[in-house]
């Protein structure tokens, strides 16, 4: 009788150890399927630098117009000071006029726009390029334009600046670098030099 008591003892403890062992198996091989959090990837996407791009612009909404506004200066913009300054605060370097702006980068069709593109317009109707915008998608763009309007989100179509839409170019690879390989700035340079042109400040109020 005791023997069969101690053997249904051991039968019943074995069993228990072969559950906790099982459960434990399964636990660790889950654990090693399903990570506890979610893996970043080491670059960065080129959404999230254009995310950063437009949430860095919408920080000086309302700042005032200022037409030849320097480099760097953030109490006044005019439409390519301010896209320079917005995308060198997230690691690219723009040159400074709307002009030499257009030339770098990758060209960009105006059905294909995706949000941190830069958008460029001829508002003067003289052939020059005169105005630079960022769309933000949402068939809107973030840009500075006229003494007291400054800093705003315009809607893209049938504006002004859509019927005098030039080009549009993509200035955010996937690594969060100016499109091409180079800074932005040095491609603008080289292809003034190789087309013989001096671009100087092209902009106007944009409208």
């Amino acid at each position: 009788m005791n023997n069969n008591t101690n053997l249904n003892r051991k039968s019943r403890i074995v069993k228990t150890f072969m559950g906790i062992g099982l459960c434990l198996s399964v636990a660790f091989s889950g654990s090693m399927l399903l990570p506890a959090h979610p893996v970043h990837a080491a670059s960065v996407s080129d959404s999230s630098v254009a995310d950063r791009v437009i949430a860095t612009g919408k920080q000086f909404l309302g700042v005032r117009y200022q037409f030849g506004a320097p480099s760097g200066r953030t109490d006044g913009f005019d439409c390519s000071s301010f896209t320079q300054y917005v995308f060198k605060q997230n690691g690219i370097d723009l040159p400074r006029s709307s002009r030499e702006q257009s030339q770098v980068g990758t060209p960009v069709s105006k059905d294909q726009l995706q949000p941190g593109d830069l958008v460029f317009s001829d508002t003067n109707h003289d052939g020059v390029i005169n105005h630079v915008s960022i769309y933000i998608g949402n068939g809107q763009l973030l840009h500075t334009y006229r003494v007291g309007i400054g800093v705003t989100v315009s809607d893209f179509s049938g504006s002004t600046w859509d019927h005098t839409f030039v080009t549009a170019r993509r200035v955010i690879s996937d690594n969060g670098q100016a499109s091409g390989g180079q800074t932005a700035s040095s491609q603008a340079s080289n292809e003034q030099s190789s087309n013989g042109q001096n671009a100087g400040s092209q902009d106007s109020n944009g409208q």
